[in-house]
């Protein structure tokens, strides 16, 4: 006897196990309570604070004694997770709200000196820059993982012969590794342009000021270097009044999203009871409440929402751009960068499931096969063997048409017996227009025949590897970076340590 109550184990009889784990957790379970962005954004704040002190330090602006306490007081503050901020009014902002806490703390003299030379401005727009880096890391990872799924199910099913869909319609023969080759082409193209986005985030507004620089003898290259960007904008007004890294950013996500939705779309038909041409494994679909008979490639659809995101915040961010001055703007600086994190966020994981669909999907041969032979894809093969053979284009075109209008209504089983009957080919079909040998053939113009395939799978294999490089270089990078800062932090709260160690020593002496 079945077991009714199967709610635990996620059988619902149709379906014999729960949505992945991971599916469950993107779109299925009640999330955990998130982090507060408020902590978020002074990770980021203090990060910069950090490296300004340094830099101020090293640059004879501040003392080394100011400079261990403000260090040492930041430094505490994060490792609380800014427990003693938790309950503070906020009137004029986070960031005001934070100095003035470490000017109680630490007295005016120290406290007060923090933002020396700098504005909320350029400290704005370098701590987007930095918020910028883990949604770029993360969407180029997923996408890279992709693309690897891609150009492994294409060397996997390179042989699987399929019909390729014009409107809808059996067109021609290929195979399935063909079909999700032409995806990696188009996906690597939408990771390039990711990677040309994501050099932006290179460049280091802090030092900027306001709008005007500032007339204290900061070194901009050093905050750039410790913060671990390549090189500090060198335009103040640029560095204030620009988002464009963002806009670039959330514009690659929204073509992306294009290619994203369309090959989703692919997935939902091609699984369907109607074609029957692919399998979406149980985790990956779900029942109906009501209906048990029902098996929903629901997650497809998430993608098909998710990957529209980029496309809304673009335009809205856009949008709140224009016809603002070119200059420090809360339309830009806040306003349109309010649309970019949910945004990218979204289309991470539209990447995301598509990957996982890909990987569990199963082409079911037979009925691709059966489709390719039903839909009458070898006829353009059957045109060109006539025009092999002397017979020009649109004429043969015109025989074969007459010909499938023969197989349509019934007078006659294949193309080759009605053109037979025509008196425009020989009796018996030739090998070469069979829809199973008519792929193999055509290996010209970037078809699906085999020499053609390892042409065009070799060189974009490459190319996701080689943005897999990049990634890791990128990351390799900032991590570097972090590690420079924490040294030059602790070399400065150490030393600062040491100096005062014989000073309470001679005062315990004499006490």
């Amino acid at each position: 006897m079945t077991n009714a109550n199967t709610s635990t184990n996620g059988n619902s009889g149709r379906l014999r196990t729960a949505a992945s784990p991971e599916i469950r957790r993107m779109l299925l379970e009640r999330p955990e309570p998130p982090r507060p962005a408020w902590k978020a954004e002074l990770d980021r704040i203090s990060h910069v604070d950090l490296a300004h002190v340094v830099m101020l330090t090293e640059r004879g602006i501040t003392s080394r004694e100011t400079a261990s306490a403000l260090l040492s007081a930041i430094s505490e503050l994060r490792e609380k997770d800014y427990e003693p901020l938790e309950d503070r009014p906020t009137p004029r902002g986070l960031y005001l709200a934070y100095e003035g806490h470490l000017i109680e703390t630490l007295g005016e003299e120290t406290g007060g000196v923090l933002q020396t030379g700098r504005s909320r401005n350029d400290l704005g727009a370098t701590c987007l820059q930095l918020a910028l880096r883990e949604p770029f890391r993360r969407l180029s990872a997923e996408l890279s993982g992709l693309g690897a799924v891609l150009t492994d199910r294409a060397r996997r099913y390179r042989e699987v012969l399929m019909p390729a869909y014009t409107h809808f319609q059996a067109a021609v023969p290929i195979t399935y590794g063909h079909y999700l080759l032409g995806l990696a082409h188009a996906l690597e193209r939408d990771a390039e342009a990711l990677d040309q986005a994501g050099r932006t985030l290179d460049r280091c507004p802090l030092g900027a000021g306001s709008i005007g620089g500032t007339t204290i003898p900061i070194d901009p290259d050093r905050t750039a270097e410790l913060l671990g960007f390549g090189d500090p904008v060198r335009n103040s007004v640029d560095a204030i009044a620009t988002r464009d890294t963002a806009l670039r950013l959330l514009s690659a996500a929204a073509v992306l999203g294009v290619t994203l939705d369309r090959a989703a779309l692919d997935l939902l038909m091609w699984s369907s009871a109607e074609f029957g041409l692919v399998t979406i494994p149980d985790g990956l679909v779900g029942s109906s409440s009501m209906m048990p008979q029902k098996r929903n490639a629901f997650v497809l659809e998430h993608v098909q929402g998710k990957s529209a995101a980029a496309l809304g915040g673009f335009m809205a961010a856009a949008t709140a751009m224009r016809g603002t001055p070119f200059t420090n703007s809360i339309a830009v600086g806040t306003e349109a960068m309010s649309h970019v994190m949910p945004a990218l966020h979204a289309t991470i994981d539209a990447v995301r499931i598509l990957r996982l669909a890909h990987e569990g999907a199963e082409p079911v041969p037979e009925a691709m096969a059966a489709r390719a032979t039903e839909g009458l894809t070898d006829a353009t093969a059957t045109a060109e063997w006539l025009v092999r053979r002397g017979v020009p284009f649109r004429r043969a075109h015109h025989q074969v048409g007459e010909a499938a209008l023969a197989v349509v209504e019934g007078r006659a089983d294949t193309l080759w017996s009605a053109l037979a009957a025509q008196g425009n080919a020989p009796a018996g079909p030739p090998q070469e227009v069979r829809p199973e040998t008519v792929w193999q053939a055509a290996e010209f113009g970037g078809g699906p025949g085999l020499p053609s395939f390892e042409r065009s799978i070799e060189p974009i294999a490459a190319r996701w590897l080689e943005h897999d490089r990049r990634l890791t270089g990128w990351t390799t990078h900032w991590q570097d970076a972090d590690e420079r800062l924490r040294d030059a932090v602790s070399a400065l709260t150490s030393r600062a340590t040491a100096q005062a160690a014989p000073t309470s020593q001679k005062e315990n002496t004499h006490g």
